[in-house]
C-alpha cells in the first residue's frame, strides 16, 4: 500500500467512505494561493533560520512558483486523490524537486497551516468586501445629493408618518453600509496576527522566528498562545457575521425597492438590465434581483449559525469538526462580493419618479404632527390635549377627502379657535420637511451637510489604502 503524506501511523487503507467523507480538496482547493504564499513565507523563514539549507530552499521556492504558474495557467488540476489542498501541494512539490520538497513541513503542523491558510483568504476578502462597500456607499450618497429635495412619505409600521426626502432615506442607508464597512476593517485589524510556527498546538522544538514569516505575510505580529491559534475560528465567524449583518441591510433595502417599484408606489423603476421578465405574462416586469439579495441573505445567515454550531462544544485544541469551517465562509464571502456589486450597478441605474413620491404626500395627513407641536409652543395647549385637538382635525379632513396641508384657516378654527393663520403655511409638507432641521434630521440643508460628511469620511478611507 502506497502511503499517504500524512498517514505514518495507519497500516491499512482507508475506507472509501472514509476517503469522501474525509477529503476537502474539492472545495478547499480555492486556497492554493494562500497556501503557497504561506509555504514561501515559511520556507524563507526556515533557510533564515540555518533550518534547511539555502539550496533546499531555492528549490522549494523555485517549485513553488513553478506549481502557482501552472495551477493558473490550467496545466495543473487539484482534482486527485490528495485529502486536502496542503497535502496536493506538497505531494506535487515532492515529486517535481524530491527530497528538498519534504523538508518544506519542517516545524510546522497541518493546524497552524491550514488556520493560517484560511486566515489569509479571509483577511484578503474581507479588505475587498470593505472596498465594495465604499463604492455602494458613493453610490448611495450621490443619489442621496441629487434627491435632497425630493419628498416622500417617511414611514412607521409602513403607514404614512412624516414627510422626508428621498436622499435622507438613501442616507439612511449609506449609514448603516459605514458601519458595515467599519466592522469589517475592525476585523480585519483584529485578527491581523500569524498563526504560523504554531504546529500541532504547543509550538516547536526547531529554533523558527515566527516573526520572519509574520513580517513577510503582512501581520502585525505573531498570535500569542499557541493552543489558542490552532483551534480559532473567530476570525472565520466574524467575516460571517459581518456579511450576515451587511446582508441583512441589503435586504431592508431590497425589499423598499421591490414595494417602491409596484404599481401602488411607483416610485422607482428599475433597469431593464436589473429586471427580468416572466415566463407566461408579457406585460410582467419582475424585482428579481432585489428579491434574490433579500433571498440569499437568509443563506448567509445559515453559514454563520452553522459555523457557530460547529465549534461551540469542541474541546481544544484542533478538531476534524473544524474542516466544516470553509465551505460556508467561502459560500458566503462569493455571495457577498457578487451582491455589493449587482446592488450597486442597481442603485446607481434606477429612475427616481419624483412626482409619485411627492404625490404620496398628499396621503396619510403628514404634517399632523406639525399641528400639535404649533398648539403647544404657540398657544401653550399641553401636547396631549393638543394631540387631541388635531386629531379632530384630521377628522374634518377625512370628512371633506383632504389632505390636513389642503384646509382653510376657517377649516382648522372651526375645530379650535386657537389655531392661528400661521399655520396654514406651516402645514405644507415641503414647509414640515424643511422645519426638521435639528442636526441628523431630513431637512434639505440638513441632509446635503450628512452628503459632506460621508463625502469626507468616503475620501479618508480611499486615502488610508
Amino acid at each position: 500500500m502506497a502511503k499517504k503524506i500524512a498517514s505514518a501511523r495507519i497500516t491499512e487503507e482507508s475506507s472509501k467512505l472514509l476517503q469522501e467523507l474525509n477529503n476537502s480538496l474539492p472545495f478547499d482547493n480555492v486556497l492554493y494561493k494562500e497556501d503557497i504564499e504561506g509555504s514561501r513565507a515559511h520556507a524563507y523563514m526556515l533557510k533564515e533560520q540555518g533550518i534547511i539549507s539555502e539550496d533546499d530552499h531555492a528549490k522549494i521556492d523555485a517549485g513553488l512558483v513553478e506549481i502557482l504558474g501552472d495551477i493558473e495557467a490550467g496545466i495543473l488540476k487539484l482534482d486527485g486523490d490528495d485529502e486536502d489542498i496542503h497535502m496536493a501541494i506538497e505531494g506535487e512539490l515532492t515529486r517535481r524537486i524530491g527530497d528538498a520538497g519534504k523538508r518544506l513541513h519542517t516545524a510546522r503542523s497541518r493546524n497552524d497551516q491550514v488556520a493560517l491558510d484560511f486566515r489569509l483568504y479571509v483577511q484578503k476578502n474581507s479588505r475587498a468586501i470593505a472596498n465594495l462597500l465604499l463604492e455602494n456607499i458613493q453610490t448611495l450618497v450621490d443619489v442621496a445629493q441629487k434627491h435632497a429635495d425630493t419628498m416622500l412619505p417617511g414611514m412607521t409600521h409602513l403607514q404614512h408618518a412624516q414627510p422626508i426626502n428621498f436622499g435622507y432615506h438613501m442616507m439612511a442607508y449609506a449609514s448603516m453600509f459605514k458601519r458595515d464597512y467599519e466592522r469589517f476593517m475592525s476585523s480585519y485589524e483584529r485578527n491581523n496576527y500569524s498563526p504560523i510556527g504554531c504546529a500541532a498546538l504547543a509550538g516547536t522544538p526547531h529554533p523558527i522566528n515566527r516573526q520572519t514569516t509574520s513580517n513577510k505575510l503582512g501581520f502585525n505580529a505573531p498570535t500569542l498562545n499557541c493552543l489558542d491559534t490552532v483551534s480559532d475560528r473567530d476570525f472565520a465567524l466574524e467575516i460571517l457575521f459581518n456579511i450576515a449583518t451587511m446582508m441583512m441591510h441589503m435586504s431592508r433595502l431590497s425589499e423598499e425597492l421591490i414595494l417602491w417599484s409596484a404599481a401602488e408606489f411607483k416610485w422607482v423603476t428599475l433597469s431593464d438590465r436589473h429586471a427580468t421578465g416572466s415566463s407566461i405574462m408579457p406585460q410582467k416586469k419582475n424585482p428579481d434581483i432585489p428579491e434574490l439579495l433579500r433571498g440569499k441573505t437568509g443563506r448567509v445567515n445559515g453559514n454563520l449559525v452553522a459555523l457557530l454550531t460547529v465549534m461551540k462544544g469542541l474541546p481544544l485544541a484542533y478538531n476534524k469538526d473544524m474542516q466544516e469551517d470553509k465551505e460556508g465562509v467561502f459560500d458566503s464571502v462569493k455571495t457577498a462580493l457578487l451582491s455589493l456589486q449587482v446592488l450597486n450597478e442597481m442603485i446607481a441605474d434606477m429612475t427616481v419618479n419624483k412626482e409619485a413620491m411627492e404625490a404620496a404626500c398628499m396621503v396619510g395627513h403628514l404634517t399632523a404632527t406639525d399641528l400639535a407641536d404649533y398648539l403647544v409652543k404657540e398657544a401653550g395647549i399641553p401636547f396631549r390635549d393638543a394631540y387631541h385637538i388635531t386629531g379632530n382635525v384630521v377628522n374634518l379632513a377625512e370628512e371633506k377627502g383632504k389632505d390636513i396641508s389642503e384646509l382653510t384657516l376657517e377649516e382648522l378654527q372651526s375645530i379650535d379657535a386657537r389655531i392661528g393663520k400661521d399655520v396654514v403655511e406651516m402645514l405644507d409638507n415641503r414647509a414640515s420637511m424643511n422645519a426638521r432641521c435639528s442636526e441628523g434630521g431630513t431637512a434639505t440643508e440638513r441632509t446635503l451637510e450628512q452628503v459632506a460628511q460621508m463625502k469626507a469620511w468616503i475620501s479618508m478611507q480611499n486615502n488610508q489604502k
